[in-house]
């Protein structure tokens, strides 16, 4: 599957735990990252400073859904049920 121009859910959905461009230490889950535009568009998406964690997401249809709504619900979900009890 071909990641959904203006759909943003990946940057905004999990928590990042390490420094990625422009946010040293990382994002909560729920946060959108400070490289979205905001048209939710990623503004360093495959530029050298395009973070390897990043890169490593491969979007899909059972993460994505059909439209950037069901992608924001079924990360979240994710993010919810992998996060580690505090």
């Amino acid at each position: 599957m071909k990641c959904r121009s203006g759909c943003g859910a990946c940057c905004i959905a999990p928590q990042i735990s390490t420094p990625i461009p422009n946010m040293p230490n990382g994002k909560p889950a729920g946060v959108p990252c400070v490289n979205l535009d905001k048209s939710f568009n990623c503004t360093i998406w495959n530029s050298t400073d395009y973070p390897s964690l990043c890169r490593a997401f491969q979007a899909a249809e059972e993460h994505c859904g059909d439209n950037r709504q069901e992608a924001l619900i079924t990360l979240i979900q994710m993010e919810r049920e992998t996060a580690p009890d505090i």
